[in-house]
């Protein structure tokens, strides 16, 4: 039989975690200093490293989802910013998702 107590989750501390994983000061750091030419090298860099593992990292959705959001933000054609949009959502959706199964392995 299970008592209350072990049913209780520190909602400060999964939000601590969860804040921890879904953010990267370092690397929003330095897609702030870059141009909107170093952004869209940055792109292309960002989609041959994942065309190249295959499966993304947490990590590696992070950092994306920085990237995309900057691009957005920058971008001087709908098509550009729609594109941006689009992947940056995504990337919160499998954030989101990758989140969810490391909270339910823990």
């Amino acid at each position: 039989m299970q008592t209350q107590h072990e049913n209780i989750i520190d909602l400060v501390s999964e939000r601590n975690k969860r804040g921890a994983v879904r953010h990267d000061p370092y690397y929003q750091m330095h897609i702030n200093r870059m141009g909107k030419i170093e952004l869209l090298e940055e792109m292309v860099r960002f989609q041959e490293e994942r065309s190249e593992k295959g499966k993304m990292s947490l990590t590696v959705m992070v950092r994306g989802r920085i990237l995309f959001r900057a691009l957005e933000t920058h971008a001087e054609t709908d098509e550009l910013r729609l594109l941006a949009s689009s992947y940056r959502r995504h990337l919160e959706h499998e954030i989101d998702l990758s989140i969810q199964k490391l909270s339910q392995n823990n």
